[in-house]
């Protein structure tokens, strides 16, 4: 009965590992188009602060961001800013104009959805 306990215990251990396994992607095809990143969090399992972002990676290593402010002067501002798939992660630039990069691990991925893990900060995606 108590090898039974540990090898139960061992295989659920085993699984929460897998399960958090990081989406290794091959090229940018895995995520051309447009996503809608309507959350953001400091921890993956805090709290999201709801935001209103459009992300359309494009096959040219553009990243073309279309946010939108409702309240404010701008209605909508688009900022194009340059990305690669390396190593299995998205590289994005933080600041365009600049050669700084952002690498972002892609946590869980499907047809319809996406979490990345960017530098201390999670970003939760749906695609349009």
């Amino acid at each position: 009965m108590k090898k039974i306990v540990k090898i139960l215990s061992l295989a659920s251990i085993f699984l929460a590992f897998s399960a958090n396994a990081d989406v290794q992607l091959k090229d940018n095809s895995e995520i051309l188009g447009k996503w809608n990143l309507y959350a953001e969090a400091i921890r993956l399992d805090g709290e999201q602060k709801a935001v209103k972002i459009e992300w359309d990676f494009q096959a040219d290593g553009t990243l073309m961001t279309t946010s939108t402010d409702s309240v404010g002067r701008t209605k909508e501002m688009k900022i194009p800013i340059k990305y690669s798939v390396e190593n299995g992660e998205i590289k994005k630039q933080t600041t365009p104009g600049r050669e700084k990069y952002d690498s972002c691990k892609v946590l869980e991925k499907d047809a319809a959805k996406m979490t990345l893990k960017c530098s201390g900060m999670f970003f939760f995606l749906k695609k349009i």
